[in-house]
């Protein structure tokens, strides 16, 4: 009986297939039901996909706490880099305070010096002339001492010998007025004009030691010295001066005309004149408010001796392939050409939309005085509430292209100012001798008697002409108004509705 049983257990087992593992072992396969796999199998892929779900979403948390702390970095070197630029102009502005302390302590005590050394010469001669009236009086009686007294020559300072022949030919009546006018930029009336304006501020008395430059000298020489932009020991040469007198001159006239000619005829338009100018601009180019016409050029200068990389320039001296130093000058212009507002001084490091923001007109437009009115720019601005400055995208539509054309209209009027100051003043087209803390009031000068030639009707030499190369950066945010960039869509879609953008054509 238990045989049989044997037999049986060890038939059913016989009956189980086996199979050899790696290993090499004898395994018996276990069956197992097709539902079950699929079940399994199902709960991979779902386990799968949840953890890749969970992966991207850390994936994007890690990005979004990256592009988070970038930003913070970014905010906080943007706000480094402003302290950095807002000390270095604080201490740029310390510098020229203490320079002109310093320049104004050194001119008190030359002063000093000279008055001392007339008052030693005014003794000496007193003396001398004592003991000629006591020699006289010994050897020839007291009335010959008294008419050798009355006889004495006066005392005076030595002064170099000099020529004037020049001056004294164009100073004549004879003098052709085309000549004269190729001289000095202008005609014999607008020069005596200018001489009769200034005469009570740069007019001098004679004293015992020389004869005072007169008026007309003196003026002369700051104009011709403006004009040629001649070294100073030519300009000596020429109106028989001293250097250091020459270059006195100039600096006495240039701040003369920004003292008392300046505020006459470089001023902002009232409401009356900004209408006609605003009616003017709109029968040139159609756009309606403009009250001006902005560009900001560079002035070469001699490398200054501190802050060195701040009026490095960077694009002239790619372009040029030469090392170049300069300072800005920024100027809005009415429809003539005339200059209502200027900004001088500015490194030449900085664009055009920096020089912008620290300029007096910026402040002017932030207390609300330039609401309602436009001043067209170039590229190099930005678009603001008050600044209508052209499309700067890579593709334009037709409207924008026909605006672009009549803003560069508004803005060429102001280019071409600039170049007509640069080609009548020869001194600003290359470096000058000027001090770089007094090239404001020359620069100044400049653009006021620009201003007094153009209001006067004075013609400039063809030969003259001067082609004006300054590059024009895309500010780093070229939109700074909503509202402005609505309003210039508008005024694009009128010109081209009204046929003022040169489209009548296709209507």
């Amino acid at each position: 009986m238990n045989d049989n049983k044997r037999k049986r257990r060890k038939k059913d087992s016989s009956s189980v297939p086996e199979f050899e593992d790696a290993n090499g072992e004898n395994n018996q396969f276990q069956e197992q039901k097709p539902g079950g796999v699929k079940t399994k199998d199902l709960k991979e892929i779902i386990t799968s996909l949840i953890l890749l779900e969970e992966q991207e979403k850390k994936d994007q948390d890690e990005f979004a706490k990256e592009e988070e702390q970038e930003k913070l970095f970014f905010e906080s070197n943007h706000q480094k880099k402003e302290r950095a630029m807002l000390d270095y102009y604080s201490q740029l502005q310390d510098y020229h305070r203490e320079a002109d302390l310093k320049e104004g302590i050194r001119k008190r005590k030359g002063r000093a010096n000279t008055a001392a050394a007339a008052a030693t010469t005014l003794a000496a001669a007193v003396v001398d002339a004592a003991e000629h009236d006591a020699g006289s009086g010994n050897s020839g009686g007291g009335e010959q001492g008294d008419k050798g007294a009355k006889g004495a020559p006066q005392r005076r300072l030595w002064v170099k010998d000099r020529s004037k022949a020049w001056w004294d030919q164009c100073n004549s009546a004879e003098f052709p007025e085309e000549e004269f006018k190729k001289a000095f930029r202008m005609g014999k009336d607008t020069f005596e004009m200018i001489c009769n304006e200034l005469t009570s501020v740069v007019a001098k008395e004679n004293t015992m030691l020389r004869d005072a430059v007169p008026v007309r000298q003196r003026v002369a020489v700051c104009i011709w010295r403006l004009a040629t932009g001649e070294p100073l020991r030519l300009v000596s040469k020429r109106f028989g001066l001293g250097i250091s007198t020459c270059h006195k001159l100039v600096l006495e006239v240039c701040s003369a005309i920004r003292t008392v000619l300046m505020p006459r005829y470089l001023q902002w338009p009232d409401e009356e004149s900004a209408r006609r100018i605003q009616d003017e601009y709109e029968s040139l180019s159609g756009i309606p408010n403009v009250v001006g016409s902005m560009y900001t050029t560079h002035i070469p200068i001699i490398a200054p001796k501190i802050s060195v990389a701040a009026y490095f320039n960077k694009r002239h001296t790619e372009r040029n392939q030469k090392t170049s130093y300069s300072i800005t000058v920024q100027g809005v212009v009415n429809p003539k050409g005339v200059f209502t507002d200027v900004c001088i001084g500015w490194p030449g490091s900085m664009p055009d939309d920096q020089v912008l923001e620290k300029s007096a007109l910026f402040q002017r437009a932030n207390q609300g005085l330039l609401n309602g009115v436009w001043i067209g720019g170039g590229s190099g601005y930005p678009l603001m509430d008050w600044v209508l400055v052209p499309y700067t995208q890579q593709h334009l539509t037709w409207t924008q292209h026909a605006f672009n054309e009549k803003i560069g209209d508004v803005q060429r009027i102001s280019k071409d100012a600039f170049a007509r100051l640069k080609g009548r003043w020869s001194c600003l087209q290359k470096r000058t001798e000027v001090k770089l803390q007094d090239l404001p009031v020359v620069l100044g000068a400049c653009c006021v008697l620009h201003n007094i030639c153009e209001i006067r009707n004075e013609e400039m030499d063809p030969e003259l002409k001067f082609d004006l190369y300054d590059d024009e950066m895309i500010p780093e945010m070229p939109l700074r108004s909503v509202n402005a960039m609505k309003a210039r869509d508008a005024i694009a879609h009128n010109l081209l509705h009204h046929n003022h953008a040169g489209t009548s054509f296709l209507s």
